[in-house]
């Protein structure tokens, strides 16, 4: 996907005190592993330090984005729920995975993995009471992707969200009336939990060098939802379907990005090394576009039906080199 007339990295806005940087909140360079803090998108009460640019980002949102938040602020007052007092008992937890995969997909889902939750998965200060995540995804329109970083994307980056947040409701739902605690995770600013760690851990793709999700099925066009439960299932594994092969020497997403904001080899981040994009970079500009989406669309994953081929044309070299 080629991009059209992309705005500049040129800004009519900015603090008169800059906050501390974003990318030393989100620990670049650090060597010791913590868990990830907020600094952007956040769905608590504090008040963050990147604070005033998250809020005007949302007064200067667009009508169509406005009205698929509200309507998923709405429906996430079924987020959580009273239990079933019938516990409906688990007898073979594997069969209980393929039965709750198989209503997630038919609850909407495009694809579904199940994991345990990872620490690095969890915000720091927080806790978490449940065991499993079911994490979910759901492709967006690629006719309307096409037109990122302009605002017909971006109506449809939040029209995907709420419907991946009603898919988790309703699975959350159904789970609860089996007897079984059950909470959907559907708002993208999250309070507790990172959605793309626990997507890694449960199979779902890895991360890109762009900092997002990868799947065989959709590349990055597409978004994510959770439900944390304590249903007793088998768990899912994470997977090697070859982004690393070709994120090491693939630029689309570094040419492309504006503001150059992402990083052509792996950083330390909290302990690990991953690939990162610089916050300070990418957010004003993120902001600028109602939430740009370039690097995720002009990705070779996200064309369409080019995953499954990419994967298996990746491993297949890699395993002939050896």
């Amino acid at each position: 996907m080629k991009v059209k007339n992309a705005p500049s990295p040129t800004y009519a806005f900015g603090y008169k005190n800059p906050p501390r940087s974003g990318n030393e909140i989100n620990g670049l360079g650090e060597t010791v592993k913590r868990r990830a803090r907020h600094v952007f998108h956040s769905a608590g009460l504090d008040v963050l330090e990147w604070q005033a640019l998250d809020d005007f980002f949302s007064f200067i949102n667009l009508w169509g984005v406005f009205r698929h938040v509200l309507g998923n602020v709405w429906q996430l007052r079924r987020e959580n729920g009273p239990v079933n007092p019938i516990h409906a008992e688990v007898h073979d937890p594997t069969q209980m995975t393929e039965t709750i995969k198989a209503e997630a997909i038919k609850c909407g889902a495009g694809i579904v993995g199940i994991t345990r939750i990872p620490d690095d998965a969890v915000y720091e200060g927080y806790t978490i009471d449940y065991e499993y995540a079911i994490v979910i995804g759901l492709p967006m329109k690629r006719e309307e992707m096409e037109h990122v970083p302009h605002p017909r994307a971006a109506v449809e980056v939040m029209r995907a969200y709420k419907e991946i947040s009603h898919v988790a409701i309703e699975l959350a739902e159904h789970i609860r009336q089996m007897g079984w605690r059950a909470k959907a995770y559907g708002n993208p600013n999250s309070l507790e939990i990172l959605h793309i760690p626990l997507a890694v851990s449960a199979g779902l793709g890895q991360l890109g060098k762009h900092g997002s999700m990868i799947s065989k099925e959709y590349g990055s066009n597409f978004r994510l939802a959770a439900v944390l439960t304590d249903l007793p299932m088998t768990t899912d594994s994470p997977v090697d379907i070859g982004v690393e092969d070709l994120c090491a020497s693939c630029m689309r997403c570094v040419k492309n990005c504006p503001p150059d904001a992402i990083f052509n080899e792996k950083q330390m981040v909290r302990g690990e090394e991953k690939w990162y994009v610089d916050f300070d970079k990418c957010v004003p500009y993120f902001t600028k576009t109602y939430g740009c989406g370039i690097c995720i669309e002009v990705c070779p994953w996200s064309e369409p039906d080019n995953g499954h081929w990419l994967s298996e044309t990746l491993l297949n070299r890699r395993n002939q080199s050896f």
